[in-house]
């Protein structure tokens, strides 16, 4: 089980970032589980819209976003997971051809 201090700070990490990167969308629901889950949800939730939001112009800001909140976690981690995948995408979006 995750220390609750963790998990408070996962939260208000997971909340800053939507607030920023997603002002004006609503959370959406996280069902059932335990706060870890919950948060969990939520935060593959954010990476995911973010994701989504991205343009060529953006995706370089946005993969830092996406990386500030999941840097010093395990590999295995399943946001790290996602944040690393959507980074694949991220580079292929924003690389511009001359």
């Amino acid at each position: 089980m995750t220390d609750p201090i963790q998990l408070r700070n996962r939260f208000a990490m997971v909340k800053g970032a939507w607030d920023e990167h997603l002002r004006g969308t609503p959370f959406p629901s996280l069902g059932e589980g335990t706060a870890e889950q919950k948060i969990e949800r939520l935060e593959l939730a954010l990476v995911d819209e973010m994701r989504a939001r991205a343009t060529p112009e953006t995706a370089e800001q946005v993969a830092d976003a996406m990386w500030s909140i999941v840097h010093a976690r395990p590999d295995d981690d399943a946001v790290k997971i996602r944040v690393t995948r959507h980074h694949e995408d991220l580079a292929r979006l924003g690389h511009r051809r001359i």
